[in-house]
Protein backbone atom coordinates (compact mmCIF):
# COMPACT_ATOMS: atom_id res chain seq x y z
CA UNK A 1 0.00 0.00 0.00
CA UNK A 2 1.47 3.79 -0.74
CA UNK A 3 2.40 5.64 1.91
CA UNK A 4 1.85 8.82 -0.01
CA UNK A 5 -0.36 11.13 1.67
CA UNK A 6 -3.88 10.69 0.29
CA UNK A 7 -6.11 13.28 -0.99
CA UNK A 8 -8.77 14.76 0.78
CA UNK A 9 -12.01 14.67 -1.31
CA UNK A 10 -14.27 16.56 0.93
CA UNK A 11 -15.63 20.09 -1.02
CA UNK A 12 -17.61 20.83 1.71
CA UNK A 13 -16.95 22.08 5.52
CA UNK A 14 -15.52 19.46 7.49
CA UNK A 15 -17.23 20.75 10.66
CA UNK A 16 -20.37 22.84 10.68
CA UNK A 17 -21.90 23.38 14.35
CA UNK A 18 -24.52 25.64 15.29
CA UNK A 19 -25.77 26.86 18.48
CA UNK A 20 -23.47 24.24 20.68
CA UNK A 21 -24.17 24.06 24.29
CA UNK A 22 -22.25 21.67 26.77
CA UNK A 23 -22.54 21.60 30.24
CA UNK A 24 -22.32 18.71 33.13
CA UNK A 25 -24.50 18.27 35.82
CA UNK A 26 -22.37 18.10 38.51
CA UNK A 27 -20.50 21.34 37.34
CA UNK A 28 -21.43 25.52 37.15
CA UNK A 29 -24.98 24.25 38.82
CA UNK A 30 -25.86 22.42 35.65
CA UNK A 31 -25.48 25.39 33.48
CA UNK A 32 -23.74 25.14 30.35
CA UNK A 33 -20.23 26.32 30.31
CA UNK A 34 -20.20 26.23 26.69
CA UNK A 35 -22.90 28.75 25.20
CA UNK A 36 -24.54 29.03 22.03
CA UNK A 37 -20.91 28.42 19.67
CA UNK A 38 -21.16 28.61 16.22
CA UNK A 39 -18.15 26.72 14.66
CA UNK A 40 -17.01 26.17 11.27
CA UNK A 41 -13.76 24.81 9.96
CA UNK A 42 -13.18 24.02 5.65
CA UNK A 43 -10.34 22.00 4.38
CA UNK A 44 -7.28 23.58 4.16
CA UNK A 45 -8.35 26.13 6.84
CA UNK A 46 -6.84 26.55 10.22
CA UNK A 47 -9.38 28.45 12.71
CA UNK A 48 -8.32 29.16 16.47
CA UNK A 49 -9.72 29.49 19.69
CA UNK A 50 -8.33 31.56 22.15
CA UNK A 51 -9.15 32.87 25.38
CA UNK A 52 -8.23 32.24 29.15
CA UNK A 53 -8.79 29.05 31.47
CA UNK A 54 -12.24 28.10 31.78
CA UNK A 55 -13.45 30.22 29.04
CA UNK A 56 -14.39 27.12 27.36
CA UNK A 57 -11.86 26.66 24.23
CA UNK A 58 -10.88 22.85 25.19
CA UNK A 59 -14.51 21.68 26.10
CA UNK A 60 -15.62 23.20 22.52
CA UNK A 61 -12.92 21.11 20.95
CA UNK A 62 -13.08 18.13 22.67
CA UNK A 63 -17.02 17.96 21.68
CA UNK A 64 -15.86 17.48 17.89
CA UNK A 65 -14.89 14.02 19.14
CA UNK A 66 -17.28 13.43 22.08
CA UNK A 67 -14.86 13.26 24.35
CA UNK A 68 -15.85 16.51 26.44
CA UNK A 69 -15.81 14.77 29.60
CA UNK A 70 -17.84 12.41 31.91
CA UNK A 71 -21.47 13.25 32.26
CA UNK A 72 -21.15 16.05 29.24
CA UNK A 73 -24.69 17.09 27.69
CA UNK A 74 -24.05 18.08 24.25
CA UNK A 75 -27.06 20.09 22.25
CA UNK A 76 -26.53 21.65 19.39
CA UNK A 77 -29.06 23.00 16.45
CA UNK A 78 -26.63 21.64 13.95
CA UNK A 79 -23.63 19.05 14.58
CA UNK A 80 -22.05 17.39 11.31
CA UNK A 81 -18.43 16.42 10.77
CA UNK A 82 -17.90 15.87 6.92
CA UNK A 83 -21.17 16.41 5.63
CA UNK A 84 -22.63 13.76 8.38
CA UNK A 85 -25.07 14.62 11.27
CA UNK A 86 -23.32 13.16 14.77
CA UNK A 87 -25.72 14.37 16.81
CA UNK A 88 -26.81 10.56 16.59
CA UNK A 89 -24.25 8.86 17.04
CA UNK A 90 -23.08 5.75 19.06
CA UNK A 91 -19.70 5.54 20.85
CA UNK A 92 -19.05 2.48 18.25
CA UNK A 93 -19.55 5.47 15.38
CA UNK A 94 -17.56 7.71 17.16
CA UNK A 95 -14.43 5.42 18.13
CA UNK A 96 -14.27 4.62 13.95
CA UNK A 97 -14.35 8.69 13.29
CA UNK A 98 -11.27 9.38 15.89
CA UNK A 99 -7.92 8.65 13.85
CA UNK A 100 -8.70 8.47 10.30
CA UNK A 101 -11.16 11.81 10.44
CA UNK A 102 -10.05 13.59 13.72
CA UNK A 103 -6.92 13.42 15.25
CA UNK A 104 -5.98 14.70 18.57
CA UNK A 105 -3.27 16.53 20.29
CA UNK A 106 -3.67 16.93 23.82
CA UNK A 107 -1.40 19.88 26.09
CA UNK A 108 0.19 17.25 28.43
CA UNK A 109 2.21 14.30 26.48
CA UNK A 110 3.40 12.61 28.96
CA UNK A 111 -0.36 12.00 30.45
CA UNK A 112 -1.28 11.36 27.10
CA UNK A 113 1.23 8.98 25.96
CA UNK A 114 0.83 5.26 27.41
CA UNK A 115 3.91 4.88 29.74
CA UNK A 116 4.15 0.91 28.81
CA UNK A 117 4.99 1.50 25.10
CA UNK A 118 7.48 2.87 23.13
CA UNK A 119 6.67 6.01 21.37
CA UNK A 120 7.67 4.48 17.81
CA UNK A 121 4.69 1.32 18.95
CA UNK A 122 2.57 4.37 20.03
CA UNK A 123 2.27 5.79 16.48
CA UNK A 124 2.57 2.83 14.77
CA UNK A 125 -0.57 1.34 16.40
CA UNK A 126 -2.48 4.01 14.71
CA UNK A 127 -1.46 3.23 11.62
CA UNK A 128 -2.05 -1.02 12.25
CA UNK A 129 -5.10 -0.51 14.20
CA UNK A 130 -7.07 1.54 11.38
CA UNK A 131 -5.59 -0.58 8.82
CA UNK A 132 -3.81 2.10 7.03
CA UNK A 133 -0.86 -0.04 6.31
CA UNK A 134 -0.55 -3.90 7.22
CA UNK A 135 3.06 -4.88 6.06
CA UNK A 136 5.69 -4.79 9.14
CA UNK A 137 7.88 -3.66 7.43
CA UNK A 138 5.62 -0.75 5.33
CA UNK A 139 3.97 -0.02 9.49
CA UNK A 140 7.83 1.07 10.48
CA UNK A 141 8.76 3.19 7.64
CA UNK A 142 5.89 4.83 8.60
CA UNK A 143 6.17 5.54 11.49
CA UNK A 144 9.95 6.80 11.39
CA UNK A 145 8.72 8.74 8.50
CA UNK A 146 6.27 10.63 10.98
CA UNK A 147 8.85 10.86 13.62
CA UNK A 148 11.00 12.86 11.05
CA UNK A 149 8.08 15.08 10.15
CA UNK A 150 7.74 16.57 13.17
CA UNK A 151 11.05 17.29 14.26
CA UNK A 152 12.11 14.27 16.10
CA UNK A 153 15.77 13.35 15.72
CA UNK A 154 17.46 10.30 15.26
CA UNK A 155 13.91 8.99 14.79
CA UNK A 156 15.41 5.28 14.39
CA UNK A 157 16.94 5.42 18.20
CA UNK A 158 14.27 7.36 19.75
CA UNK A 159 11.51 5.36 18.71
CA UNK A 160 12.59 2.83 20.98
CA UNK A 161 12.86 4.92 24.04
CA UNK A 162 9.62 5.46 26.48
CA UNK A 163 8.09 9.04 26.55
CA UNK A 164 9.61 8.90 30.41
CA UNK A 165 12.72 8.96 28.89
CA UNK A 166 12.34 11.63 26.69
CA UNK A 167 12.23 15.48 27.33
CA UNK A 168 9.07 17.30 27.54
CA UNK A 169 9.54 18.68 24.15
CA UNK A 170 10.05 15.00 22.55
CA UNK A 171 7.06 13.94 24.06
CA UNK A 172 5.14 16.15 22.88
CA UNK A 173 6.77 15.56 18.96
CA UNK A 174 5.63 12.29 20.05
CA UNK A 175 2.05 13.05 20.56
CA UNK A 176 1.55 14.89 17.51
CA UNK A 177 3.05 12.01 15.59
CA UNK A 178 0.72 9.74 16.72
CA UNK A 179 -2.09 12.19 15.87
CA UNK A 180 -1.03 12.48 12.29
CA UNK A 181 0.04 9.18 11.77
CA UNK A 182 -3.40 8.15 9.72
CA UNK A 183 -3.57 11.51 7.87
CA UNK A 184 -6.98 12.73 9.74
CA UNK A 185 -9.21 15.04 7.64
CA UNK A 186 -9.54 17.37 10.46
CA UNK A 187 -6.41 18.08 13.23
CA UNK A 188 -7.59 19.51 16.82
CA UNK A 189 -4.45 20.78 18.38
CA UNK A 190 -4.80 21.61 21.89
CA UNK A 191 -1.91 23.64 23.16
CA UNK A 192 0.04 21.64 21.20
CA UNK A 193 3.52 24.35 21.18
CA UNK A 194 2.93 24.50 24.99
CA UNK A 195 5.89 22.76 25.86
CA UNK A 196 8.34 23.41 23.30
CA UNK A 197 11.17 25.17 22.51
CA UNK A 198 11.01 28.30 19.67
CA UNK A 199 12.98 25.79 17.13
CA UNK A 200 11.07 22.78 17.57
CA UNK A 201 7.91 25.19 17.93
CA UNK A 202 8.67 26.16 14.31
CA UNK A 203 8.73 22.69 12.78
CA UNK A 204 5.55 21.37 14.74
CA UNK A 205 3.50 24.39 13.54
CA UNK A 206 5.71 23.77 9.63
CA UNK A 207 3.82 20.24 9.83
CA UNK A 208 0.28 21.15 10.39
CA UNK A 209 0.75 24.05 8.26
CA UNK A 210 1.99 21.18 5.80
CA UNK A 211 -1.55 19.44 6.18
CA UNK A 212 -3.52 22.70 6.15
CA UNK A 213 -2.28 23.30 2.32
CA UNK A 214 -2.94 19.46 1.82
CA UNK A 215 -6.41 20.04 2.49
CA UNK A 216 -6.50 19.07 5.82
CA UNK A 217 -8.65 21.17 8.57
CA UNK A 218 -7.24 22.20 11.72
CA UNK A 219 -8.88 23.71 14.89
CA UNK A 220 -6.42 24.94 17.04
CA UNK A 221 -5.92 25.86 20.66
CA UNK A 222 -3.16 27.96 21.53
CA UNK A 223 -2.81 30.98 24.21
CA UNK A 224 0.50 32.25 22.07
CA UNK A 225 -1.08 35.00 19.85
CA UNK A 226 2.19 34.93 18.06
CA UNK A 227 1.62 30.97 17.08
CA UNK A 228 -2.13 31.95 15.85
CA UNK A 229 -0.92 34.96 14.14
CA UNK A 230 1.35 32.79 11.96
CA UNK A 231 -0.72 29.60 11.08
CA UNK A 232 -4.08 30.67 11.95
CA UNK A 233 -7.25 31.80 9.04
CA UNK A 234 -9.72 32.72 11.27
CA UNK A 235 -9.74 33.69 15.61
CA UNK A 236 -12.54 33.22 18.12
CA UNK A 237 -12.48 34.52 21.02
CA UNK A 238 -14.00 32.47 24.24
CA UNK A 239 -14.59 34.27 27.86
CA UNK A 240 -16.99 32.49 29.93
CA UNK A 241 -18.32 29.65 27.50
CA UNK A 242 -19.75 32.20 24.80
CA UNK A 243 -17.24 33.56 21.96
CA UNK A 244 -17.30 37.82 21.99
CA UNK A 245 -14.79 38.67 19.20
CA UNK A 246 -14.59 36.71 15.79
CA UNK A 247 -13.16 37.10 12.11
CA UNK A 248 -10.16 36.47 10.01
CA UNK A 249 -6.61 36.69 12.29
CA UNK A 250 -5.28 40.04 11.25
CA UNK A 251 -8.80 41.69 11.70
CA UNK A 252 -8.96 40.40 15.37
CA UNK A 253 -5.60 40.98 16.22
CA UNK A 254 -4.95 44.35 14.66
CA UNK A 255 -8.65 45.58 14.81
CA UNK A 256 -9.71 44.33 18.36
CA UNK A 257 -13.60 45.11 18.86
CA UNK A 258 -13.76 43.75 21.94
CA UNK A 259 -12.38 44.96 25.20
CA UNK A 260 -10.95 41.15 26.29
CA UNK A 261 -9.29 40.79 22.80
CA UNK A 262 -7.74 44.04 23.74
CA UNK A 263 -6.26 43.12 26.98
CA UNK A 264 -4.95 39.54 25.87
CA UNK A 265 -2.97 41.34 23.32
CA UNK A 266 -1.54 44.13 25.41
CA UNK A 267 -0.70 41.47 28.24
CA UNK A 268 2.19 39.45 25.67
CA UNK A 269 5.35 39.77 27.41
CA UNK A 270 8.18 41.05 25.72
CA UNK A 271 11.13 43.63 25.91
CA UNK A 272 9.01 47.24 25.93
CA UNK A 273 7.17 45.71 28.49
CA UNK A 274 10.34 45.57 31.25
CA UNK A 275 9.49 47.23 34.38
CA UNK A 276 5.76 47.19 33.96
CA UNK A 277 2.74 45.17 35.17
CA UNK A 278 1.56 43.34 32.42
CA UNK A 279 -1.83 42.65 33.99
CA UNK A 280 -2.23 46.47 34.00
CA UNK A 281 -1.36 46.77 30.47
CA UNK A 282 -4.57 48.46 28.31
CA UNK A 283 -4.50 48.79 24.44
CA UNK A 284 -5.92 51.83 23.06
CA UNK A 285 -6.48 52.31 19.15
CA UNK A 286 -5.98 55.22 17.21
CA UNK A 287 -8.75 56.45 14.64
CA UNK A 288 -6.44 56.42 11.63
CA UNK A 289 -4.58 53.47 10.06
CA UNK A 290 -1.30 53.54 9.92
CA UNK A 291 0.55 50.89 7.49
CA UNK A 292 -1.60 47.42 7.31
CA UNK A 293 -2.91 47.95 10.99
CA UNK A 294 -4.30 50.49 13.35
CA UNK A 295 -1.89 52.33 15.05
CA UNK A 296 -2.00 50.92 19.19
CA UNK A 297 -0.97 52.43 22.17
CA UNK A 298 -0.55 50.25 25.10
CA UNK A 299 -0.10 51.68 29.00
CA UNK A 300 1.17 49.81 31.24
CA UNK A 301 1.82 50.73 35.50
CA UNK A 302 5.40 50.46 36.79
CA UNK A 303 6.78 47.69 38.84
CA UNK A 304 8.63 48.96 42.11
CA UNK A 305 12.12 49.62 41.51
CA UNK A 306 14.53 46.32 41.47
CA UNK A 307 17.63 45.94 44.29
CA UNK A 308 20.32 46.15 42.89
CA UNK A 309 22.93 42.91 42.74
CA UNK A 310 23.76 41.42 45.76
CA UNK A 311 26.68 38.94 46.81
CA UNK A 312 27.06 35.83 44.87
CA UNK A 313 24.34 32.69 46.49
CA UNK A 314 24.99 30.43 43.65
CA UNK A 315 28.05 29.24 41.66
CA UNK A 316 28.63 26.89 38.91
CA UNK A 317 31.53 25.95 38.37
CA UNK A 318 32.33 23.69 34.63
CA UNK A 319 29.67 21.07 35.25
CA UNK A 320 29.59 18.30 32.89
CA UNK A 321 27.09 15.19 33.24
CA UNK A 322 26.65 12.49 30.88
CA UNK A 323 24.16 9.64 30.68
CA UNK A 324 24.01 5.99 29.18
CA UNK A 325 20.87 5.21 27.11
CA UNK A 326 19.43 2.83 24.55
CA UNK A 327 19.51 2.99 20.60
CA UNK A 328 19.41 1.15 17.85
CA UNK A 329 22.69 -0.51 18.04
CA UNK A 330 22.86 -1.28 21.95
CA UNK A 331 23.64 1.43 24.51
CA UNK A 332 25.63 4.74 24.57
CA UNK A 333 27.20 7.27 26.61
CA UNK A 334 25.33 10.70 25.39
CA UNK A 335 26.93 13.75 27.23
CA UNK A 336 24.00 16.29 28.47
CA UNK A 337 26.23 19.17 29.93
CA UNK A 338 29.83 19.91 29.46
CA UNK A 339 31.68 22.99 30.89
CA UNK A 340 28.59 24.81 31.93
CA UNK A 341 30.01 27.44 33.67
CA UNK A 342 27.71 30.80 35.79
CA UNK A 343 27.02 32.33 38.74
CA UNK A 344 23.78 33.85 40.41
CA UNK A 345 23.53 37.01 42.76
CA UNK A 346 21.08 37.98 45.14
CA UNK A 347 18.13 40.25 43.87
CA UNK A 348 18.78 39.29 40.10
CA UNK A 349 17.17 37.10 37.60
CA UNK A 350 18.94 34.52 35.50
CA UNK A 351 17.36 33.49 32.48
CA UNK A 352 18.22 29.98 30.81
CA UNK A 353 17.23 29.49 26.87
CA UNK A 354 17.79 26.80 24.70
CA UNK A 355 16.42 23.81 22.42
CA UNK A 356 14.66 20.96 24.32
CA UNK A 357 17.56 18.55 25.15
CA UNK A 358 20.15 21.74 25.25
CA UNK A 359 20.58 20.59 28.78
CA UNK A 360 18.16 23.10 30.49
CA UNK A 361 16.54 20.92 33.20
CA UNK A 362 19.28 18.84 33.73
CA UNK A 363 21.53 21.84 34.73
CA UNK A 364 18.60 22.96 37.00
CA UNK A 365 18.41 19.32 38.77
CA UNK A 366 22.32 19.52 39.19
CA UNK A 367 21.86 23.21 41.14
CA UNK A 368 18.92 21.51 43.23
CA UNK A 369 21.03 18.74 43.86
CA UNK A 370 18.62 16.18 42.36
CA UNK A 371 21.32 14.84 39.96
CA UNK A 372 25.24 15.22 40.45
CA UNK A 373 27.97 16.43 37.87
CA UNK A 374 30.34 14.27 36.80
CA UNK A 375 32.91 16.87 36.74
CA UNK A 376 32.93 20.25 37.97
CA UNK A 377 31.16 21.56 41.16
CA UNK A 378 27.89 23.92 42.41
CA UNK A 379 28.72 26.24 45.57
CA UNK A 380 25.04 27.67 47.08
CA UNK A 381 26.09 31.09 49.41
CA UNK A 382 30.01 30.04 49.46
CA UNK A 383 29.28 26.23 50.64
CA UNK A 384 29.94 23.20 49.27
CA UNK A 385 26.56 21.87 47.29
CA UNK A 386 26.77 19.37 44.51
CA UNK A 387 29.66 17.66 46.20
CA UNK A 388 29.02 16.52 49.78
CA UNK A 389 25.85 14.22 50.68
CA UNK A 390 22.39 14.98 50.85
CA UNK A 391 22.39 14.78 54.34
CA UNK A 392 24.62 17.27 54.48
CA UNK A 393 22.61 19.59 52.30
CA UNK A 394 19.33 19.33 54.35
CA UNK A 395 20.39 22.46 56.47
CA UNK A 396 20.85 24.48 53.36
CA UNK A 397 17.55 23.12 51.56
CA UNK A 398 15.25 25.64 53.02
CA UNK A 399 17.65 28.30 51.02
CA UNK A 400 16.82 26.91 47.70
CA UNK A 401 13.27 26.49 45.96
CA UNK A 402 11.45 25.29 43.02
CA UNK A 403 8.26 26.50 41.17
CA UNK A 404 7.62 23.77 38.86
CA UNK A 405 5.52 23.90 35.18
CA UNK A 406 3.48 21.56 36.48
CA UNK A 407 2.23 22.86 39.86
CA UNK A 408 -0.56 20.29 40.07
CA UNK A 409 1.52 17.18 39.55
CA UNK A 410 4.12 18.35 42.32
CA UNK A 411 1.45 18.53 44.84
CA UNK A 412 -0.07 15.45 46.76
CA UNK A 413 -3.55 15.07 45.39
CA UNK A 414 -4.85 14.80 49.43
CA UNK A 415 -3.63 17.44 50.65
CA UNK A 416 -5.08 21.38 51.15
CA UNK A 417 -3.85 24.04 50.48
CA UNK A 418 -2.50 25.03 53.97
CA UNK A 419 -1.11 21.07 53.98
CA UNK A 420 1.07 22.04 50.77
CA UNK A 421 2.22 25.27 52.22
CA UNK A 422 2.98 23.74 55.71
CA UNK A 423 4.86 20.88 54.27
CA UNK A 424 7.68 23.89 54.05
CA UNK A 425 7.06 25.23 57.78
CA UNK A 426 7.44 22.06 59.80
CA UNK A 427 10.03 23.60 61.86
CA UNK A 428 8.05 26.32 62.86
CA UNK A 429 6.78 26.08 66.48
CA UNK A 430 3.05 26.22 67.13
CA UNK A 431 -0.16 25.41 65.08
CA UNK A 432 -1.33 28.90 65.47
CA UNK A 433 2.13 30.18 64.42
CA UNK A 434 1.94 27.83 61.47
CA UNK A 435 -1.20 29.02 60.54
CA UNK A 436 -0.78 32.59 60.98
CA UNK A 437 2.14 32.43 58.54
CA UNK A 438 0.43 30.00 55.98
CA UNK A 439 -2.39 33.08 55.81
CA UNK A 440 0.24 35.81 55.14
CA UNK A 441 1.86 33.39 52.40
CA UNK A 442 -1.63 33.38 50.92
CA UNK A 443 -2.03 37.16 51.29
CA UNK A 444 1.18 37.64 49.66
CA UNK A 445 0.75 35.76 46.21
CA UNK A 446 -2.65 37.72 45.87
CA UNK A 447 -4.84 34.56 47.39
CA UNK A 448 -7.10 34.99 50.58
CA UNK A 449 -7.46 32.73 53.95
CA UNK A 450 -10.85 31.13 52.25
CA UNK A 451 -8.40 28.62 50.03
CA UNK A 452 -7.15 26.79 53.33
CA UNK A 453 -9.29 24.58 52.24
CA UNK A 454 -9.50 23.78 48.96
CA UNK A 455 -7.25 20.99 47.22
CA UNK A 456 -5.44 21.17 44.57
CA UNK A 457 -8.02 19.83 41.76
CA UNK A 458 -10.33 22.87 42.65
CA UNK A 459 -8.21 25.88 42.09
CA UNK A 460 -7.10 27.41 38.45
CA UNK A 461 -4.02 26.90 37.05
CA UNK A 462 -2.79 30.49 38.26
CA UNK A 463 -4.11 29.39 41.71
CA UNK A 464 -2.12 26.63 41.74
CA UNK A 465 0.84 28.36 40.23
CA UNK A 466 0.52 30.90 43.65
CA UNK A 467 0.00 27.95 45.81
CA UNK A 468 3.33 26.59 44.76
CA UNK A 469 5.08 29.98 44.70
CA UNK A 470 3.97 30.47 48.10
CA UNK A 471 5.45 27.06 49.22
CA UNK A 472 8.48 28.20 47.82
CA UNK A 473 8.73 31.31 49.69
CA UNK A 474 7.83 29.69 53.35
CA UNK A 475 10.81 29.51 54.18
CA UNK A 476 12.08 32.80 52.79
CA UNK A 477 14.91 31.26 49.99
CA UNK A 478 18.05 33.08 49.12
CA UNK A 479 17.31 31.44 45.16
CA UNK A 480 14.12 30.21 43.49
CA UNK A 481 15.05 27.90 40.49
CA UNK A 482 11.81 28.47 37.85
CA UNK A 483 11.63 25.62 35.54
CA UNK A 484 9.07 26.98 33.09
CA UNK A 485 6.34 28.15 35.50
CA UNK A 486 4.78 29.95 33.39
CA UNK A 487 4.42 28.01 30.27
CA UNK A 488 1.31 26.11 30.20
CA UNK A 489 -0.54 29.30 31.52
CA UNK A 490 -3.06 31.41 29.72
CA UNK A 491 -2.07 34.71 28.56
CA UNK A 492 -3.83 36.76 31.60
CA UNK A 493 -3.00 33.92 34.70
CA UNK A 494 0.43 34.17 32.86
CA UNK A 495 0.76 38.21 33.18
CA UNK A 496 -0.74 37.41 36.73
CA UNK A 497 2.37 35.82 37.86
CA UNK A 498 4.66 37.22 36.26
CA UNK A 499 3.66 40.50 37.90
CA UNK A 500 3.61 38.34 41.30
CA UNK A 501 7.15 37.44 40.69
CA UNK A 502 8.44 40.99 39.92
CA UNK A 503 6.27 42.53 42.81
CA UNK A 504 8.03 39.73 45.01
CA UNK A 505 11.89 40.04 43.99
CA UNK A 506 11.12 43.89 44.80
CA UNK A 507 9.95 43.31 48.15
CA UNK A 508 11.77 40.21 49.33
CA UNK A 509 15.59 40.72 47.10
CA UNK A 510 15.20 37.08 46.26
CA UNK A 511 17.53 35.89 43.26
CA UNK A 512 15.79 33.74 40.29
CA UNK A 513 16.81 31.14 37.81
CA UNK A 514 14.54 31.13 35.34
CA UNK A 515 13.93 28.88 32.36
CA UNK A 516 12.12 29.11 29.87
CA UNK A 517 11.50 28.51 25.89
CA UNK A 518 9.23 32.02 25.79
CA UNK A 519 11.95 34.65 24.93
CA UNK A 520 9.54 37.62 25.39
CA UNK A 521 9.23 36.10 29.26
CA UNK A 522 12.77 36.39 29.31
CA UNK A 523 13.08 39.93 27.65
CA UNK A 524 10.46 40.80 30.16
CA UNK A 525 11.75 39.64 33.13
CA UNK A 526 15.28 38.77 33.18
CA UNK A 527 18.31 40.75 34.01
CA UNK A 528 20.93 38.16 32.37
CA UNK A 529 20.61 35.25 29.92
CA UNK A 530 22.21 32.00 29.43
CA UNK A 531 22.03 30.44 25.67
CA UNK A 532 22.29 26.53 26.28
CA UNK A 533 22.86 24.50 23.19
CA UNK A 534 24.15 21.13 22.57
CA UNK A 535 24.78 21.24 26.62
CA UNK A 536 27.11 24.17 26.45
CA UNK A 537 26.72 27.79 26.78
CA UNK A 538 26.80 29.43 23.89
CA UNK A 539 26.68 32.84 24.96
CA UNK A 540 25.91 35.11 28.04
CA UNK A 541 25.58 38.43 29.26
CA UNK A 542 22.67 41.21 29.93
CA UNK A 543 19.51 40.40 28.38
CA UNK A 544 19.55 43.79 25.89
CA UNK A 545 22.97 42.23 24.48
CA UNK A 546 22.74 38.90 24.39
CA UNK A 547 18.50 39.03 22.72
CA UNK A 548 19.25 42.51 21.44
CA UNK A 549 22.62 41.56 19.89
CA UNK A 550 23.37 38.44 19.66
CA UNK A 551 26.88 37.40 18.04
CA UNK A 552 26.99 33.28 18.13
CA UNK A 553 25.26 31.97 15.05
CA UNK A 554 22.88 29.80 17.23
CA UNK A 555 21.69 32.99 19.48
CA UNK A 556 20.56 34.57 16.16
CA UNK A 557 18.94 31.70 14.58
CA UNK A 558 16.91 31.10 18.05
CA UNK A 559 15.52 34.47 17.69
CA UNK A 560 14.94 34.32 14.34
CA UNK A 561 12.40 31.52 15.38
CA UNK A 562 10.30 33.56 17.62
CA UNK A 563 6.90 33.86 17.07
CA UNK A 564 6.30 37.73 16.11
CA UNK A 565 2.57 38.70 15.81
CA UNK A 566 3.04 41.72 12.91
CA UNK A 567 5.56 39.16 11.52
CA UNK A 568 3.42 36.42 11.28
CA UNK A 569 0.60 38.14 10.05
CA UNK A 570 2.98 39.59 7.52
CA UNK A 571 4.32 36.47 6.47
CA UNK A 572 0.92 34.81 6.19
CA UNK A 573 0.09 37.82 3.83
CA UNK A 574 3.09 37.19 1.19
CA UNK A 575 1.65 33.37 1.68
CA UNK A 576 -1.55 34.05 0.26
CA UNK A 577 -0.52 36.51 -2.20
CA UNK A 578 2.03 33.95 -3.57
CA UNK A 579 -1.22 31.46 -4.00
CA UNK A 580 -3.33 33.70 -5.83
CA UNK A 581 -1.24 35.20 -8.33
CA UNK A 582 0.46 31.59 -8.99
CA UNK A 583 3.97 31.32 -10.58
CA UNK A 584 5.29 33.65 -12.82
Amino acid sequence: MSTDQPAIEHVGPLVEIQGLNVGFVAANGGRPIVIDVDLTIRPGECVALVGESGSGKSVTARSLLNLAGEGARTTARRFEIKGRDVRGYWEADWRKLRGTVTGLVMQDALVSLDPLRTIGQEVAEVISSHRILTDPASIRERTLDTLCKVGIPNAADRALQYAHQLSGGLRQRALIASAIAANPDLIIADEPTTSLDVTVQAQVLQVLAERIREGAGVLLISHDLAVVAGIADRVMVMRDGRVVDSGPTRDVLTRPRHSYTRQLIAAVPSVRSRGARLASARIELAAVNVGNGDAVTITREPLPDRREAGEVVLEVEKISKSFISPQAMGRVRSTVLQDVSFDVRAGEVVGIVGESGSGKSTCARIVLGLLSPDQGEVRLLGRPWSAISEAARRPLRRKLQYIPQDALSSFDPRYRVQDIIAENLSDMPGRKQQHERIVSLLELVGLSAEYLERRPRSLSGGQRQRVSIARALAVEPALIVCDEPVSALDICIQAQVLDLLGELQSKLGMALLFISHDLGVIEHLADRVLVFHDGRVVEQGTVEAVLGHPQQRYTQALLAAVPDIQRGLTARAQVAGAFVAGPS
